[in-house]
């Protein structure tokens, strides 16, 4: 992958904080400065695709083209069993336009009151995509699946979106619960970035293809 000038700066295409800390430190090894869109002062793109790839395409191009940088696109939800997929691509968004995280959390409670633990189980997905420029026609992609159960309550103080509520079995608390380390390396935004970056590091080496 080319280096783009003045170092290597990559766009998030996001103005998620959460997303920034989490994805910025996964990528600092590799020497790469990650920076929100928001510093271009970016309106975020008008995500209308169905999947949550297509939605990581069209906010990694959105960010490439205005920016001239190189993107990552991150479309990542909640995807609940007992609700038929939802909240799904619309996570941020499930109490309505610019609702909160604890607006969407209520809302998720309310939807699943009464169900038993065993049809409680969901799992968080995510998409990512990395173009080298807006028009990339081979752009890097990878997905990722972090598999748990929803609490009727939420508990803990970390992490961000619906993390309170999304209990994780095999370490004995919820996500929000988990240190920053901890969830890099189980989450399913971990694992994607973990394969993107198995794919960046082809290209840096130079056994991939040129930008």
């Amino acid at each position: 992958m080319a280096e783009p000038a003045g170092g290597r700066t990559l766009v998030l295409a996001s103005g998620n904080a959460g997303k920034l800390r989490e994805l910025g430190s996964m990528l600092a090894p590799l020497g790469w400065s990650v920076r929100p869109q928001s510093d271009w002062r970016l309106e975020e793109a008008v995500e209308d695709g169905l999947s949550f790839i297509e939605n990581a395409l069209i906010k990694a191009r959105h960010a490439s083209l205005a920016t001239g940088l190189p993107a990552l696109g991150d479309d990542s939800g909640l995807v609940v069993d007992a609700l038929d997929g939802q909240p799904g691509i619309l996570s941020a968004r499930y109490a309505g336009a610019g609702a909160s995280d604890e607006a969407n959390n209520r809302r998720l409670i309310e939807a699943m009151a009464g169900l038993p633990a065993a049809r409680r189980t969901a799992h968080f997905y995510c998409a990512m995509a990395l173009v080298r420029h807006a028009r990339d026609p081979a752009p890097l992609l990878a997905t990722g699946e972090w598999h748990g159960r929803i609490l009727e309550q939420p508990a803990g103080e970390g992490g961000f979106g619906y993390d309170p509520l999304f209990w994780v079995a095999e370490e004995g608390c919820t996500s929000a619960q988990l240190t920053p380390a901890r969830k890099n390396r189980l989450s399913h935004r971990g694992q994607a970035l973990a394969a993107l970056i198995r794919q960046v590091e082809t290209e840096l080496d130079g056994r991939g293809p040129a930008a």
